[in-house]
């Protein structure tokens, strides 16, 4: 299958870019604007593969969009702007990108009778969940803006598949962490800053708790939804993996071998989500089930961020 991976330049689109070249048969069109968040760096190894073509551009690029989706069959979009933090400081940004550029990616597809379009989401999109797990039919309650825009995206995602029997796939993956990611992230900004011996400041009192996957394991998640999923079907990935804020700061101090005096706790964030958490029997049914347990996948991490 021929991919017009987009965003494929940032974290978790590099990481699949990595993934389908050195384990599927997939050739791949990247689409990447190159903003802060993605990097030429991140696709390194891959950029002289015959199975490899990287474009700069923006999705919101209808020509550009066009131009390369008439040579593909199907579209896997990464790309968003997806820092929550940034996302409070002004919102502009991620409705352009995630809802408008979604929206530009979905009419391209719908013209050049795509035979797969798999819409990358979030767990933010079903907000918090005190007890228990979301499912995939659990209602969406976005509580900041960047989990706003991506549910938006979702919507007129399935809005096509409804309206034009578009073959639209989302997935919804709890957080990830890994090699490549942009260091204001939690794991590897506290990987880089205990390396520095500088401050890790947590907010609140760091018991905000979240589900951890290692990023191969969504890339391999992603795949298998591409492979096997059904068209109009929304699939949760997770690990099962459910650690505090707090908690995971202190296994980084522990990788790097840094103090704990370095934990700094600071003013919360607004509308800060006290827990995620995910169903994720439909994904399993596919037959994937995460690989990686957390103590490996962070000790990858480490490593990676070190060197």
């Amino acid at each position: 299958m021929k991919l017009l991976v987009t965003g494929g330049a940032g974290f978790i689109g590099s990481n699949f870019v990595h993934y389908a070249l050195e384990n599927t048969t997939h050739d791949i069109i990247t689409l990447d604007a190159l903003t802060y968040a993605g990097s030429r760096s991140n696709l390194e190894g891959t950029l002289d593969s015959d199975s490899h073509r990287f474009v700069e551009g923006d999705i919101r690029n209808r020509d550009l969009v066009d131009d390369l989706v008439e040579d593909v069959d199907a579209i896997v979009n990464f790309a968003a702007e997806s820092h929550v933090d940034r996302s409070i400081d002004t919102a502009e940004p991620f409705v352009s990108t995630n809802i408008q550029g979604t929206q530009t990616l979905l009419d391209s597809a719908r013209s050049h009778d795509i035979e797969r379009f798999v819409q990358i989401s979030t767990d933010e999109v079903y907000g918090e969940v005190l007890d228990g797990v979301f499912s995939e039919t659990d209602r969406l309650n976005p509580r900041n803006p960047y989990a706003a825009t991506k549910a938006g995206a979702d919507l007129i995602a399935r809005s096509y598949y409804t309206t034009y029997d578009l073959p639209v796939l989302i997935t919804r993956s709890s957080n990830n962490y890994g090699p490549r990611q942009h260091p204001e992230k939690l794991i590897p900004k506290f990987i880089t800053n205990a390396a520095k011996d500088e401050a890790l400041p947590v907010y609140g009192d760091g018991s905000n708790i979240r589900e951890w996957t290692y990023v191969e394991d969504n890339c391999r998640g992603i795949d298998f939804v591409l492979e096997k999923g059904v068209p109009g079907e929304v699939y949760n990935i997770g690990s099962g993996v459910e650690l505090s804020n707090l908690e995971v700061t202190e296994q980084i101090l522990a990788a790097t071998g840094s103090s704990e005096s370095l934990i700094e706790f600071v003013e919360d964030r607004p509308g800060h989500d006290q827990r995620y958490a995910l169903e994720t029997t439909k994904i399993t049914d596919l037959g994937w089930e995460p690989k990686w347990e957390f103590d490996e996948g962070l000790a990858e991490t480490v490593e990676f961020y070190l060197d």
